[in-house]
């Protein structure tokens, strides 16, 4: 197999005509790049947005009011409500399912910054009213102090915990622990600065967030016993569409809402997008392997018709092989050879411009959220090779067939 003679000889066929082996090769080429570029793309996006969503509780949910869409107990449709403290307990006795209930509150809404002020420095963040637990739900790392606690929120401190874009914006850059920063006229001071895991939160930019303790927020801001929305995990195993509805129900019953009003809770099953998103990522990986493969199958067809090509117009080679006493099995090593080295070639040629393109890709340091910088994945192009070189091998099965099939008297007469 490793006779030099043969090797040359091989190379001599292949490149006899040039323009024809490119073109056969180029299919085999262009399917194992799409498959390394697909893969990798598909990859880059997958890390991208498990990024985005790191650090979150993938079996929680979140629960908040919005307006009735029916009348129900006296009260007219169209109603605005609010969850209150006594929702908390109630929520922790009745759905024994429900693991962890954070309540929380935010200034001005969702979305809703406000300024906040420090040594003449303003800037505009998202102010939050938080329990300790919600970082068992939206995990953040402590770079420097430490973040809320139950103290903190039972003795109603005046405390708070700031992103790395209010440190930017209000201390330069600078320690921020032991500082006073003032929000709506109410001072706080700084114990920790925190670095969200997440790298995206729905559209909001989670570094220029401010946390203070739930209870301090309330009498601070005149919120009374406000809750705007609950952040809810499941215990091990459980199902959190079914802590869903029964958390509505037992809402709706506790605030006289129609127990078929759909319109009047909101909510966000972080279980069922996480199930979702891994259910397109494994899609997209499946259409990927189907084109590139599909793509493979129609190259290797490709080389296994050139192939009988070439066995047609050798035909009087071949009988005066097999006059001279080459054997079958010399002949069909021959044939199969020049299939499996054109199916090798083309896809190393395909492999080498999916890396470079990949690479490309990385150079291009594309700054987003949710796309993660690309790479060639060697494992993959060493299973796609693998699976080229036994392509190869079958493409070269039925050529070398038909050149066994040719007898060495009439192949010496043929004008070929």
């Amino acid at each position: 197999m490793f006779d030099s003679d043969r090797w040359n000889e091989i190379w001599n066929t292949i490149s006899r005509n040039k323009l024809r082996s490119a073109l056969t090769m180029f299919g085999v080429s262009w399917g194992i790049f799409m498959l390394m570029v697909m893969l990798g793309m598909g990859k880059a996006l997958e890390r991208g947005v498990q990024k985005g969503f790191d650090g979150w509780a993938t079996n929680s949910m979140f629960l908040w009011t919005q307006s009735t869409s029916m009348p129900y107990a006296g009260f007219k449709r169209g109603r605005r409500f609010n969850f209150n403290n006594s929702d908390i307990e109630a929520i922790k006795a009745n759905i024994p399912k429900a693991d962890i209930v954070a309540p929380r509150l935010q200034l001005g809404g969702w979305q809703g910054a406000n300024n906040v002020t420090y040594e003449g420095r303003t800037g505009a963040f998202n102010i939050y009213g938080d329990v300790p637990e919600i970082i068992q739900i939206q995990a953040v790392e402590m770079p420097r102090g430490r973040f809320i606690n139950s103290k903190d929120n039972h003795e109603n401190r005046k405390v708070c915990v700031v992103g790395p874009e209010v440190v930017k914006v209000l201390f330069e850059g600078d320690d921020p622990v032991g500082h006073f920063i003032k929000i709506q006229g109410v001072y706080f001071q700084v114990i920790g600065e925190y670095k969200p895991k997440a790298s995206g939160d729905m559209g909001e930019n989670k570094d220029a967030n401010i946390h203070i303790p739930f209870l301090t927020f309330q009498k601070a801001f005149n919120s009374m016993d406000e809750v705007h929305w609950f952040s809810i995990t499941g215990k091990p195993g459980v199902e959190v569409s079914e802590i869903d509805k029964e958390a509505k129900a037992l809402m709706a019953k506790r605030h006289k809402v129609d127990p078929n009003d759909v319109l009047a809770f909101g909510s966000w099953n972080m279980q069922e997008t996480f199930g979702m998103m891994n259910m397109l990522f494994v899609a997209i990986a499946f259409i990927s392997w189907l084109v590139g493969t599909l793509t493979l199958v129609a190259g290797v067809i490709g080389i296994s018709n050139i192939m009988l090509v070439n066995v047609k117009e050798r035909t009087k080679e071949i009988g005066i092989r097999r006059s001279i006493g080459a054997s079958p099995a010399n002949i069909r090593t021959q044939i199969i050879l020049e299939a499996v080295s054109l199916t090798f070639f083309a896809g190393v040629l395909g492999m080498m411009a999916g890396t470079l393109v990949l690479e490309g890709v990385v150079l291009l340091d594309i700054q987003s959220d949710f796309f993660s910088p690309p790479g060639a994945n060697i494992t993959v192009a060493a299973v796609a090779l693998l699976i080229l070189i036994v392509c190869g091998l079958f493409a070269g099965l039925v050529p070398a067939q038909r050149a066994l099939q040719i007898k060495a008297v009439d192949a010496l007469r043929t004008d070929k």
